[in-house]
């Protein structure tokens, strides 16, 4: 008993680990779409964030899907809507806890309050993809 315990506690933690990693990935593809996008387009910041956004859920997506959950047993198709409807929903959820926390506690500063929301979704997050998107 105690060796299965330790086994899925070993497991959580490398899954935890990768989400993380995927999480970075998908920070950089983020931010390298935006400056790309910024840099070579009329779009201003604000579209070019959202089409930026997408295209960071597409690549942690894949991340996610391989590396750290597996594939669904669902169709590609539904996969992907589900775990952009759990992206967006947990990305409206951060910048609303962000908001939250700078108007509760305006002393604050902001990046503190970044950190706050950032790991409230992050939790959000891997339990969304984990149990609504990958069945894990």
């Amino acid at each position: 008993m105690r060796a299965i315990q330790g086994k899925r506690h070993h497991d959580l933690v490398g899954r935890l680990f990768r989400f993380a990693v995927a999480g970075g990935i998908g920070f950089a593809a983020d931010a390298a779409a935006l400056w790309l996008l910024l840099a070579t387009t009329p779009l201003g910041p604000l579209l070019a964030r959202v089409l930026s956004i997408g295209f960071a859920l597409c690549v942690t997506w894949q991340i996610n899907r391989h590396l750290t959950f597996a594939p669904s047993s669902r169709g590609l198709a539904e996969e992907g809507a589900r775990y952009g409807g759990v992206g967006i929903a947990t990305s409206i959820v951060n910048y609303l806890v962000y908001c939250a926390i700078l108007l509760a506690l305006p002393a604050l500063p902001p990046l503190a309050a970044l950190a706050i929301a950032s790991i409230v979704a992050m939790t959000l997050s891997f339990l969304g993809y984990s149990r609504l998107v990958f069945d894990r």
